[in-house]
């Protein structure tokens, strides 16, 4: 019976070097997996592979050496432990994600709550190549979100509270862009300055800051074959009923306009960043 291929990678089976074997990619979001989870790898990486899995650069677990006769068992294996195969070539891939303000204590947004969404609404999408998401809490930006086709970064918007005040000087100290001065007691945001990363308020003594936490997003990263910086192109997004309206936008911007194997980045050099630009920007304003 001939083996389809195609089939088997769409559903997370990468063909190994070794003839009828095959490394199983599992679909894991923002690096998260439970207990339960762990234990049913281990036991189906012991029963069908060789005993050992490996961790993959965007936070996911693959299981090498399964056999081609094995690869439905598998599956069912792994279901029981609430475990799913991922996705490989040209569609959504993983979505990344840092632990985010729920346990880091540098974080702004909720990292992994974001990452559950952005899976849920697009992953596995089918489309003129691979698509990836990175989620990352703060501008310490341990995610590298500007290596994705999108990236997006938690951002703090911060203004001061005169009355809670005490004019210690530690926002000012804490501050790594140089954009806080105080002068007559009076705390001065140079916004042209300051990166939202959010060090003032979180060092403050005394809650001297208001804070609203946003996002900042970046479009067409890559890392691989070559090294590229995604380009942030809109003010701090301010809720995520507006960052999912841009990520619709930009997914679609490349389903429509991108042509086979051919990357975010390089489809966005070809039809004009301007184009891509005044898209965003219209899902920006709604």
């Amino acid at each position: 019976m001939a083996v389809d291929y195609a089939a088997l990678k769409k559903g997370g089976f990468m063909r190994q070097k070794q003839k009828n074997n095959f490394s199983l990619r599992l679909q894991v979001v923002g690096g998260n997996l439970t207990a339960e989870n762990l234990v049913k790898i281990a036991e189906v990486a012991e029963k069908y592979g060789d005993g050992h899995v490996h961790l993959t650069s965007r936070q996911s677990v693959e299981i090498p050496f399964i056999k081609i006769d094995d690869v439905d068992e598998v599956k069912e294996e792994l279901a029981k432990g609430g475990c799913k195969p991922g996705v490989c070539g040209p569609r959504v891939r993983t979505i990344t994600a840092c632990q985010g303000n729920q346990i880091c204590p540098g974080g702004n947004i909720d990292s992994y709550d974001i990452a559950k969404k952005l899976d849920s609404r697009y992953y596995a999408r089918e489309l003129p190549h691979k698509f990836k998401f990175g989620v990352t809490g703060c501008q310490n930006n341990c995610l590298k979100a500007e290596e994705n086709d999108v990236g997006i970064k938690g951002a703090a918007i911060v203004s001061w509270k005169q009355d809670a005040c005490i004019n210690c000087g530690v926002c000012e100290k804490a501050c790594r862009e140089g954009a806080i001065t105080i002068a007559d007691g009076v705390v001065k945001v140079d916004e042209s300055k300051c990166n939202y990363c959010g060090r003032c308020s979180k060092a403050c003594p005394t809650d001297a800051w208001d804070v609203k936490t946003g996002y900042l997003v970046s479009f067409g990263g890559l890392f691989g074959n070559r090294i590229v910086k995604g380009k942030e192109l809109l003010p701090v997004v301010e809720s995520e009923e507006q960052l999912f309206r841009i990520t619709d936008a930009a997914i679609q911007f490349f389903d429509d306009n991108a042509k086979p194997s051919e990357r975010f980045k390089f489809t966005l050099d070809r039809v004009g960043l301007d184009k891509f630009e005044k898209v965003i920007k219209e899902a920006y304003n709604g």
